[in-house]
């Protein structure tokens, strides 16, 4: 069991990343390609939609990505990234290109393989509601709870939440826009408010670039509460902290289920320190 002094956050990663700990030093390391993807979605037959807009830095054949509220990004922070060593997007002053520039690092040093303790699903070929669908299977099979349990799930996705109630979990939404669920269940807007209810927890990546993921962590591991990561942002992240408040992620590293109609994979980790590498 892990204690406090040795329990491992996202701050500690970016400081052994930064000193070299985890792979060659990040200063000899430059990202060549720097770019944005924007969507929008309403799957068909779905009330609702959403939109995404994700930082993605490629270093070698390695893509790490950060998502950020639509519009949030300020112009030229990509410019800023192309050509930069790693070291100085450590740093960077914007928390996403710091989490985006992590990814891309650790993606680099430890891809998604069954050496570094990664488990490949394959995702079918299909619409977007389709893969949509598929992924949330791969992602809700990764909670190990009776039915009836209470879910706190962080950034709201219907595919996932339809995923719970098929299987007889109780949730919150809970999001930071706010707004309705597919069945018009009031989303929450602060998770350390909610998580006291729930039994166990499934979180976004996208909770790493806006700064909410560690006190949700911590809260998993004093209470020993599963956390269940779905990640795009932080693909490559979330699995070092496995053993330190996550018990399980379920990693989709660049390009996503709702780029491409083909077949697509995702990459699960369970376990302590050693299934994160």
């Amino acid at each position: 069991m892990t204690t406090a002094a040795d329990t491992l956050t996202f701050d500690g990663l970016l400081a052994r990343a930064r000193a070299g700990e985890l792979g060659p030093d990040p200063a000899g390391q430059r990202i060549a390609v720097a770019f944005t993807t924007r969507q929008a979605v309403r799957h068909e037959g779905r009330g609702t939609g959403y939109r995404n807009e994700v930082l993605s830095l490629r270093l070698g054949a390695a893509v790490g990505s950060c998502a950020v509220e639509p519009g949030a990004l300020p112009d030229g922070a990509v410019e800023e990234c192309v050509g930069a060593d790693v070291a100085t997007l450590l740093d960077h002053p914007l928390l996403p290109v710091r989490v985006a520039a992590l990814d891309a690092y650790l993606m680099h040093v430890t891809p998604h393989t069954p050496e570094h303790g990664a488990t490949t699903t394959a995702l079918p070929a299909g619409t977007s509601l389709e893969k949509s669908r598929a992924r949330a299977q791969a992602v809700i099979g990764l909670l190990d709870l009776p039915a009836g349990a209470s879910v706190l799930v962080v950034g709201v996705v219907n595919s996932l939440l339809e995923a719970l109630r098929s299987r007889g979990l109780r949730y919150v939404p809970c999001d930071l826009k706010g707004g309705l669920t597919e069945w018009g269940e009031a989303v929450a807007t602060d998770a350390l408010a909610e998580v006291g209810r729930c039994d166990a927890l499934l979180v976004s990546g996208m909770t790493l670039g806006n700064g909410t993921f560690d006190p949700l962590r911590e809260h998993a591991r004093t209470h020993g509460k599963q956390l269940v990561a779905f990640a795009q942002t932080g693909s490559a992240v979330l699995p070092r902290l496995l053993g330190h408040g996550v018990s399980a992620v379920c990693a989709e590293p660049y390009p996503f289920f709702w780029l491409d109609g083909g077949a697509g994979v995702v990459h699960r980790y369970t376990g302590g320190p050693e299934g994160g590498r």
